[in-house]
């Protein structure tokens, strides 16, 4: 199985770089993909080596970014605190999705703990703010 680091055109190679090596030391072998993505354009940067690089990502940026204003908007006032990020669930493995305001990164795995989530999404998420 060999991966595939890819390069960006949209991001600087060391932040791409960082993207990918921040998801893969918190997930280990179960990362399976890692997508950046702003409001019109994407880049995969990683995926797995049995892997296909068939998915329609495009199609899941458009609703992951209507998405993420909507939820943002609606728990605006939660009393469980601000929206962080999205875990979705799926047969055959999981998406996060972490988001800002101008991009986001989406980071596919096989099953992972909860707090192995929080590590993922809190060091793309410090990453994105530095830029």
């Amino acid at each position: 199985m060999i991966s595939r680091v890819m390069d960006s055109d949209l991001l600087a190679g060391d932040v791409a770089d960082q993207l990918v090596t921040a998801a893969r030391t918190a997930t280990g072998d179960r990362l399976r993909s890692v997508t950046y993505f702003t409001r019109a354009d994407y880049d995969q940067l990683y995926l797995r080596g049995d892997l296909e690089r068939d998915a329609d990502v495009m199609s899941f940026i458009g609703h992951e970014w209507h998405d993420f204003k909507n939820t943002r908007n609606a728990y605006r006032s939660s009393e469980l605190g601000g929206y962080r990020h999205t875990i979705r669930v799926f047969e055959n493995g999981y998406l996060l999705r972490i988001t800002t305001d101008r991009d986001g990164v989406f980071v596919t795995t096989d099953g992972l703990t909860m707090s192995d989530f929080e590590a993922v999404a809190s060091a793309i998420l410090s990453i994105l703010d530095e830029r």
